[in-house]
């Protein structure tokens, strides 16, 4: 984990006898939180990693991996202002598997298996205790996805942040064996398997804080669809959908896979789908989980605008050949998914909708 709090950039020892700590960095707790995140990025360690933390790059290999001929899959996201309830709550630990999410399930809608990650966590002041349950956090969320945690940076930047801010972002590369990316083959009759999410995931929050707002609610006020606080409930963290995607891959018959994140099943499904086919979905076909009802009811929100702006319980959309589609179904299920058929690729453009959300 690189940080530029512990290069040597290490203040003047000029006339004015400055120091970097009184410019607000402070490159103890830099070393010190380096240290303390060692161990949960060594349990991230998988074939192929070359190298641990602190050189000035991470080192993996595609050949001891087990690749032949490999593509490069890379992808880059945020967690969004669910950062902002995260900060306010002081429940931090579980935005660092949103990082990961965001990244990895993006990754294997290409067809690839994720590899490696990376992190970038940028604050005002540095909280060794914060920072490091955010970086086990993200540990926690590569080993769900089967990739290794091999480098980072920390950066303290007084002035660009308050102090008790902070901001991250992920970057992860995956790999796949020439010819086999995704989506291929998609075609008019192909099955939608919706797998099920656990909440908002982290898409859409700008729209869940103003509800909040408007409704004068605070994150410690007892959430109305859970038995939790409103704060602890909207944190839940992100699904991460890679071993099993990946199963149903390696079993044959997947076309294509959306991940539902910012713009719903309305900006999504399209991205799978080539020119000329659209998707016809049953909204009636899985059951809204309660914190997407809730959050229809208290902000007035039509079912229009759930379905751009919030994933409405669904993480991830399968693509899949017809003739395939049970076995596929039953292998989900055994990997412990929710799996809802909700549809079905047809003739025409976007997204078409029948039924009710309920």
């Amino acid at each position: 984990m690189g940080n530029d709090m512990a290069d040597s950039r290490n203040g003047a020892d000029g006339e004015n006898g400055l120091t970097y700590a009184q410019a607000g960095v402070d490159i103890d707790a830099g070393n010190a939180l380096v240290e303390r995140i060692k161990p949960a990025a060594k349990s991230t360690n998988r074939t192929g990693v070359m190298a641990g933390l602190g050189g000035f790059g991470g080192l993996f290999d595609l050949k001891a991996a087990g690749y032949v001929d490999p593509v490069l899959v890379a992808a880059t996201d945020g967690v969004g202002t669910k950062l902002k309830i995260a900060i306010d709550t002081g429940v931090v630990s579980g935005v660092g598997i949103d990082l990961v999410a965001m990244c990895v399930n993006d990754l294997v809608c290409q067809g690839a298996e994720p590899l490696f990650f990376l992190d970038y966590f940028a604050c005002g002041a540095l909280d060794v205790e914060r920072a490091a349950q955010v970086v086990e956090g993200i540990a926690d969320g590569c080993r769900q996805a089967g990739c290794a945690l091999i480098g980072g940076e920390t950066a303290e930047m007084p002035g660009m942040y308050a102090a008790e801010d902070f901001d991250l972002a992920g970057f992860s590369v995956g790999a796949m064996e020439r010819g086999s990316a995704l989506p291929a083959d998609v075609t008019e009759g192909d099955v939608l398997l919706g797998l099920g999410s656990n909440g908002v995931h982290s898409n859409g929050y700008s729209l869940v804080r103003k509800i909040v707002e408007v409704r004068d609610l605070s994150w410690d006020t007892p959430a109305p669809f859970a038995d939790a606080s409103l704060g602890a409930a909207l944190l839940a963290p992100t699904r991460i959908y890679v071993r099993q995607a990946l199963a149903a891959i390696r079993a044959g018959g997947v076309h294509g896979l959306a991940h539902i994140t910012g713009g719903g099943l309305t900006e999504n499904l399209p991205r799978v789908l080539p020119e000329g086919l659209g998707a016809e979905v049953d909204l009636s076909s899985w059951t809204l989980p309660p914190v997407f009802a809730w959050l229809s009811a208290a902000g007035g929100l039509g079912t229009p605008e759930m379905l751009k702006t919030f994933n409405s319980g669904l993480g991830m959309v399968l693509v899949v050949a017809p003739d395939r589609a049970d076995a596929l179904e039953a292998l989900l299920r055994e990997e412990g998914e929710t799996v809802s058929r909700i549809g079905a690729v047809v003739a025409g453009e976007g997204v078409s909708y029948s039924g009710t959300l309920k």
